[in-house]
């Protein structure tokens, strides 16, 4: 699995990933969301804390393929999606 371009907003993510063709989507999905989850809340004591016996990540996810339009494409859209007003409160580092 490949990611090509993300963005992260305070309610959702966007990917663009390519996968081997042998990875069914909801394996991708549920690997990214594991070892994202993993990861981050052995290193942010403040998130294991607010999610203890609780799910990081909301149980949905929304996929498409890049059909006609060209992966240039959806990573300029990626990259362009930002949060309508700057959340003060909220930084990736």
């Amino acid at each position: 699995m490949v990611v090509h371009a993300g963005s992260i907003n305070r309610d959702h993510v966007h990917m663009l990933v390519s996968i081997p063709p042998r990875l069914s989507v909801s394996r991708a999905v549920q690997h990214l969301k594991g070892r994202s989850s993993h990861k981050l809340l052995s290193e942010f004591a403040i998130l294991r804390k607010r999610y203890w016996g609780q799910h990081l990540w909301a149980r949905g996810y929304w996929v498409v393929s890049s059909g006609n339009v060209t992966d240039e494409m959806w990573a300029e859209y990626i990259m362009n999606q930002e949060p309508p007003e700057p959340d003060d409160n909220f930084n990736v580092t």
